[in-house]
């Protein structure tokens, strides 16, 4: 099927000033964005109520966030003492591909009803429209190692407060929730996502992998490109994968690998608009809405788009490897010789 009508979607606009912005429009969710002044007082509210409920049972209307405070007032005094720390921690912003936060499996440590909470932490993070594919990916992706229950994770912080972050880890997995209490940061710091669909080499066209589409994106503004514009696009080799260092924030506007998005056109803009709102596509509307602030804030022409021929799966120029940069984000996406993808971004006063 083309890449058009395999990706084509009505386009709907976000009320940011000074850009038009396209999001998927089928079946996502409309979530209003909640800041953290106005989530601590609606979950207090809830506790108040008994809205939370207990570690046997969630509101369908809650949260992440909220989930988080329910799972955390669960815990008994052995399960904090393994599984919760000091804000001030240095685990709690790393991000890796393949890594445990903890030593403790989630299996291990937490009873049925917990890891239950735990699935519903992680499940409401992602949009409705993409859910499934993430569940698809990170069931094939950790099996080998007994599915969801290999996840490892830890809380900083205490819930309920101004000042709290949960991180959950695992294969081609780091993902987390604060309720903005890292200020300044979409997604509550860097994430990992990736997909090694049918093995650990994957074929050209990589098929079965959830995020694949994200790159075929990717080459429809490679293939809008100019002669000269390709040569400055088109590199050799890609940044190395370290870990945290993966995304790390220069804060630069002039020098950052590829072809800067102010000098593109119009229509070429726009392509770059919807690879943004592909990579976006499979979180909850609040991340989205907050990472394309952040973008916007930080400059939409000071954003920079790079491909990797030295990483080219298959030699057929359709590249594997790319990125997009700017003063206050990464999102780095690595397709050889399996997806990984990296992603930060933050406030540019956060940067």
């Amino acid at each position: 099927m083309p890449i058009g009508d395999r990706l084509l979607r009505a386009k709907t606009k976000l009320s940011i000033p000074g850009r038009v912005w396209y999001k998927p429009a089928m079946n996502t969710i409309h979530t209003p964005t909640v800041n953290r002044r106005d989530f601590l007082s609606r979950s207090a509210q809830a506790a108040a109520a008994g809205l939370l409920g207990s570690a046997f049972g969630a509101s369908s209307a809650a949260t992440s966030e909220t989930l988080v405070q329910q799972l955390y007032g669960s815990m008994d005094e052995a399960q904090r003492k393994t599984l919760c720390f000091a804000w001030s921690d240095p685990r709690r912003l790393k991000v890796d591909n393949n890594w445990h936060i903890t030593p403790q499996k989630i299996r291990d440590v937490l009873k049925p009803d917990q890891q239950d909470l735990v699935r519903q932490i992680f499940d409401k993070l992602h949009s409705d429209e993409y859910k499934s594919e993430v569940w698809r990916q990170f069931d094939q992706d950790n099996k080998g190692d007994g599915g969801f229950g290999s996840a490892s994770i830890a809380i900083f912080g205490q819930p309920g407060t101004s000042q709290f972050e949960f991180v959950l880890t695992g294969r081609h997995c780091t993902r987390r929730c604060d309720g903005d209490s890292e200020k300044g940061a979409a997604f509550g710091g860097p994430i990992f996502y990736g997909h090694a669909a049918q093995g650990f080499n994957e074929k050209p066209d990589h098929p079965g992998n959830a995020y694949w589409f994200q790159a075929q994106r990717a080459n429809e503004v490679f293939q809008a490109l100019d002669g000269k514009q390709r040569e400055t696009a088109l590199l050799g080799e890609s940044r190395d994968e370290d870990g945290s260092d993966t995304v790390k924030l220069t804060g630069k506007t002039k020098g950052l690998e590829g072809i800067s998005v102010g000098d593109l056109s119009a229509d070429q803009k726009d392509l770059v608009n919807k690879v943004i709102a592909d990579l976006l596509k499979p979180f909850r509307q609040s991340e989205r809405e907050e990472s394309m602030k952040y973008i916007e804030a930080g400059g939409f022409d000071n954003l920079h788009m790079a491909f990797f021929k030295n990483q080219d799966v298959g030699k057929d120029g359709v590249w594997d490897v790319w990125q997009i940069e700017g003063p206050n984000m990464v999102w780095f996406f690595r397709g050889d010789p399996h997806v990984h993808c990296w992603a930060h971004i933050r406030a540019p006063q956060a940067a």
